[in-house]
């Protein structure tokens, strides 16, 4: 399964990799009309969230999906999306899927690149996200993994105003020189994050994204217990799918969510080439829950080419 855009990053993988069956997710936000659409088997829908979307396009699926073997490039999926499809895979009982991710060589406005546009129009809860939340607020705290939307932070910041804001941002980056553009464009977000905590994640794994907010929360919850905690995935794909694996693992049924600041457009070409591609291995969380999550991660030799 891809999303479908315009990023030669996502349409050779989708070229290349062998299937018995591949499929597109075309997303309304990128705006494609249906003349634009590439050739072999396309799902559309005009479902107005990420979880209608995604329930309508497996009821195209026949069979159960417990015997499938299931791959994912993450790559142009619109994070929403991405995030209520992991929990829908361990729903629907699938033990384990891969996922791949293909890093840019370079953002072609480096760090004035902008991913949404048209404004923000609702800061929500991700379905299959909604967390048990307690009327205390005395300690509630706000993750926020710092991109370059420096607009979807501050909405998400604004809207937790009085949560203790923790940013994670992605060092190492993907390319040298991300980091730098990455750190500028959240700046951009000062005034609505404040004296934010500062934490560092790598952004090509998933894993060690997982056991970062694992240790977060821990840090954060020694003197008095967080009373509600909030987590808006906002950088990578590749860490929006830890930021997910740590709270499918631990985070189910408590005061926890994940929110998002939903935009109606996205941008359906940011990038410049390809330089590595991933691919991580991911298990289903057990029943009980609890430990950060497994899997193993693996780069590729370069499948496309470069500028």
């Amino acid at each position: 399964m891809s999303a479908f855009n315009s990023s030669e990053r996502v349409l050779s993988v989708h070229r290349r990799v062998s299937a018995g069956r591949k499929k597109w997710l075309v997303f309304p936000e990128y705006g494609f009309r249906n003349g634009e659409l590439p050739r072999g088997d396309c799902f559309t829908s005009a479902a107005t969230g990420e979880s209608e979307f995604i329930q309508n396009m497996f009821s195209s699926f026949a069979g159960d999906l417990k015997g499938v073997s299931i791959c994912v490039d993450i790559t142009g999926f619109i994070r929403p999306y991405l995030i209520f499809l992991v929990k829908f895979l361990f729903a629907s009982g699938v033990k384990r899927f891969d996922a791949l991710y293909s890093e840019p060589v370079s953002y072609r406005k480096k760090e004035l690149t902008q991913f949404s546009s048209g404004g923000v129009g609702v800061v929500r809860q991700v379905a299959g996200y909604e967390g048990v939340h307690s009327t205390q607020t005395s300690h509630d705290v706000l993750i926020i993994g710092s991109g370059y939307d420096s607009d979807l932070i501050s909405r998400v910041a604004y809207h937790k105003e009085a949560a203790k804001k923790i940013q994670v941002m992605g060092l190492p980056s993907l390319r040298a020189d991300m980091y730098q553009e990455n750190e500028l464009r959240a700046a951009l977000a000062e005034e609505a994050v404040g004296a934010a905590d500062v934490h560092f994640a790598p952004a090509n794994d998933p894993f060690s994204t997982a056991a970062m907010l694992q240790e977060i929360v821990r840090q954060n919850s020694r003197r008095d217990a967080i009373t509600n905690l909030y987590l808006a995935p906002l950088a990578s794909k590749v860490q929006v799918l830890g930021f997910c694996l740590y709270y499918l693992f631990e985070r189910q049924n408590t005061a926890t969510s994940v929110i998002f600041p939903f935009a109606p457009c996205y941008d359906r070409e940011t990038t410049v080439g390809v330089s590595r591609i991933w691919k991580y291995t991911v298990e289903a969380p057990p029943a009980c829950g609890g430990g950060v999550p497994a899997g193993s991660v693996a780069g590729a030799g370069m499948l496309g080419s470069k500028p």
